[in-house]
């Protein structure tokens, strides 16, 4: 059996700080790399072309819808997606170069993912291993899941397979980009909620933010952290608040 081909699959915008680690740590890994873009008004696409990657520039349909578009443009049957503000370590690179030099006996491939934040690499509080499937034969696997937490589902009785080489995820560029998130986000998981029928109720705007902070601080070790650690719980324990809020107010007709 022929080693198979990879393409990289990426979408962005504004990412010109991170597309050129991105793809540099896909080079030599991937036979291709498709860059589908949403209105970037940086050097996102001048970057991705002197890669020589592939690029779409389109509108902006949601996450799932968009990162299928990627796959959908892939010149190969396996994919590697990826967001700009990851990158393919050097261990994850060696595990994935054995997988395919031997022949994938798997339609899809898990990963631990590692974020930095705040200056340290978190490894607790439920930020790790935050294993995602991003290696897969799209034959066999699309993006679902609901915007803006989207996964790859595999067909039926496909196997996945766990490689331990992290992907290494460079998040945040500092609080305020953190807390931006949260509010794009919470938008849309709250409207997401309202579309399919999900009512406002107190108590689960009450209870289940604070039961978050304690999930992530206490039982996942989160002050294992240290003070980055506790931004991290109590960040979670309000974006969980916000998507309520955001629910409420919805319902209200406010927003």
């Amino acid at each position: 059996m022929s080693r198979p081909r990879v393409t990289a699959c990426v979408i962005t915008r504004n990412e010109e700080g991170n597309l050129p680690d991105c793809l540099r740590s896909v080079a030599g890994l991937c036979d291709h790399v498709v860059v589908v873009d949403c209105g970037s008004s940086d050097g996102t696409v001048a970057i991705a072309r002197d890669a020589g990657a592939t690029v779409i520039e389109t509108d902006w349909p949601g996450h799932v819808a968009q990162k299928n578009r990627a796959i959908d443009a892939a010149t190969t049957d396996w994919v590697l997606c990826l967001d700009a503000d990851e990158r393919v370590s050097a261990e994850l690179a060696g595990e994935i170069t054995s997988v395919l030099d031997a022949g994938p006996t798997a339609a899809a491939y898990s990963m631990p993912r590692l974020t930095r934040y705040l200056g340290r690499w978190i490894r607790h509080g439920g930020w790790y291993p935050d294993r995602k499937v991003r290696l897969f034969d799209r034959r066999r696997a699309r993006w679902g899941g609901i915007d803006p937490h989207d996964r790859v589902e595999v067909e039926p009785g496909a196997p996945i397979v766990a490689l331990k080489g992290d992907l290494h995820h460079h998040t945040y560029r500092d609080l305020s980009d953190h807390l931006g998130y949260i509010d794009r986000y919470t938008s849309t998981i709250a409207r997401e909620k309202q579309r399919r029928g999900e009512r406002f109720r107190l108590h689960r705007m009450l209870l289940r933010p604070v039961g978050k902070v304690l999930r992530m601080y206490v039982l996942r070790g989160g002050f294992l952290d240290g003070p980055a650690g506790l931004i991290v719980a109590l960040l979670g324990g309000y974006y969980v608040f916000l998507k309520y809020a955001k629910l409420w107010e919805l319902e209200r007709g406010d927003a």
